[in-house]
């Protein structure tokens, strides 16, 4: 459980027990969003949306997808970790994994709407459909699309990938963190 959210939990208690409880129920007035994709790997775009989404939310999810169909460079529980360390400066933000159906995942965390990052025109209609299928699986599920900084409209996890393993530095596109499991990684793959 994340320092921000047991803060939350501890006011609530303390407001409750004063005498004055709480005409709702405060964990279900939080407002949780989850910011799900392969984040292989997470770039700093990603970072943007997330860092967003935090200032808009009192709390948020990045769900790291299985996804084995696009097959990853990262294991699940690899991408996982360093999502997680990616984001732990952020009191808001917690990192999961999950296999399924994306509205399963958001009613599982009580979560009240799913955000998604767009870069360029070419991403909406993809992400239309997805967003109109969502609802139609579950319309209390919101979609929020977030666009990232402009210096990162053109940013993707493949082509970070397609960069590394060509020699190219990708410490600008992406968490020191990150650009050391690449470095690694495709370090291996090159033996």
């Amino acid at each position: 459980m994340s320092a921000h959210l047991l803060s939350k939990i501890t006011g609530m208690l303390r407001t409750f027990l004063s005498g004055n409880p709480p005409p709702i129920c405060y964990l279900c007035a939080m407002r949780t969003v989850i910011y799900p994709g392969s984040f292989d790997p997470l770039t700093n775009g990603h970072l943007d949306v997330v860092q967003r989404a935090a200032k808009l939310f009192d709390r948020v999810i990045v769900a790291v997808a299985l996804n084995e169909g696009k097959h990853p460079l990262f294991s699940q529980a690899e991408r996982l970790e360093l999502v997680r360390d990616c984001v732990k400066h952020l009191p808001n933000v917690e990192a999961d994994a999950f296999d399924g159906l994306l509205v399963n995942y958001v009613e599982q965390r009580s979560a009240q709407a799913i955000v998604r990052g767009l870069r360029a025109v070419s991403d909406f209609e993809f992400e239309f459909q997805l967003a109109l299928m969502n609802r139609k699986l579950n319309e209390r599920i919101e979609t929020i699309f977030m666009m990232p900084k402009d210096t990162y409209t053109f940013l993707s996890s493949r082509i970070v990938k397609e960069i590394a393993r060509l020699g190219g530095d990708v410490g600008q596109f992406v968490p020191p963190q990150v650009k050391a499991a690449l470095t690694a990684r495709l370090a291996v793959a090159a033996v």
